[in-house]
């Protein structure tokens, strides 16, 4: 991002875009090593976890009540699967997303970037990560229980033929899909970027991204929706081809496309990180709060145990907490 931080705030989402794709080619090496380490094992598992589940679920659909033992064994067997998956999607999630905003910021500031320092930043970058997930992740649960009471209402006015409340209902549930649910996407994943970058995390992180989405919301919609979009059309593909194709397509067919599918989900994982660094400036050029790149300096440097000036422009905290 060579643009003085003043003029960030007149990007357009095909300028975030260039400016994303043009990010890794100052450190090709670096961001070569986290897409393989990191952005390409949690593609991987998004698309593969289908792959696995899919026999089970097909053998309970078939005989559910054929042998009581079997039932329960692959049950035992499915539960353990998603457990494992959701932990190993969690895990990769924060890991790359960290990892990227570090090198991001890194790079912002002329600070020498490599992998190894990346990694070396991860666990306290981590750690904060982890708290602002757990905030967002108590707003996801109280957002689910709102969608999952309208779609039961949904269902019973359907079935009790009440068109007003089928249409009330309806138009609930499509707000809370397209709206809410991307707007708390979009405000995690900025506040997770807020996390890494200034000494807030947690629910003070998601205030200060709340503040900071303010007169950008359109533009973040349109890049979370655009996202999401992306990724489901992938995952659908992916499972009619590879997944439900196998009399249609063949071995070697569904070997190729899913392949190229998940090479497909490793660039758009892999820019849409970036994305989410750069947004992160444009949105703190929007509302004119100055980014004084010493200090920003050095407070990535307070991950990798290097000296931080009792005095910043910054008010930097324990990293450590």
């Amino acid at each position: 991002m060579d643009l003085a931080p003043e003029e960030l705030q007149f990007l357009s989402i095909p300028d975030i875009l260039r400016e994303s794709i043009s990010i890794p080619k100052r450190s090709p090496k670096t961001f070569y090593l986290i897409t393989l380490a990191l952005i390409f094992p949690l593609s991987f598992a998004i698309l593969a976890h289908s792959l696995f589940t899919y026999p089970i679920l097909t053998q309970l659909e078939s005989h559910p009540l054929a042998d009581p033992a079997q039932t329960r064994h692959e049950w035992t067997l499915l539960l353990t699967f998603q457990f494992f998956y959701l932990i190993f999607l969690f895990a990769f999630s924060l890991l790359s997303t960290a990892a990227v905003v570090f090198t991001v910021a890194s790079l912002y500031t002329s600070k020498p970037v490599s992998f190894s320092s990346t990694i070396s930043a991860i666990p306290k970058v981590f750690k904060r990560l982890f708290i602002t997930f757990a905030w967002v992740s108590l707003l996801m649960f109280v957002y689910n229980a709102l969608l999952i009471a309208f779609l039961v209402i949904f269902v019973i006015a359907v079935d009790t033929q009440n068109a007003l409340l089928s249409f009330l209902a309806f138009m609930v549930v499509l707000v809370l899909f397209l709206g809410v649910h991307v707007y708390i996407t979009a405000l995690w994943h900025l506040a997770s970027v807020v996390s890494v970058l200034e000494p807030v995390y947690g629910l003070a992180a998601m205030k200060k991204s709340y503040e900071l989405l303010k007169g950008r919301v359109k533009m973040a919609f349109i890049l979370v929706f655009g996202y999401l979009t992306i990724c489901a059309v992938i995952a659908g593909i992916f499972g009619t081809v590879v997944v439900h194709g196998g009399e249609s397509y063949g071995v070697f067919g569904r070997i190729v496309v899913g392949g190229f599918l998940v090479g497909v989900l490793v660039i758009v994982n892999l820019v849409g990180l970036l994305v989410q660094s750069v947004f992160y400036y444009v949105c703190k050029s929007y509302h004119h709060q100055g980014i004084d790149k010493s200090a920003l300096h050095d407070h990535l440097g307070g991950y990798l145990g290097e000296y931080v000036p009792l005095k910043s422009s910054i008010q930097m905290e324990d990293l450590d907490a």
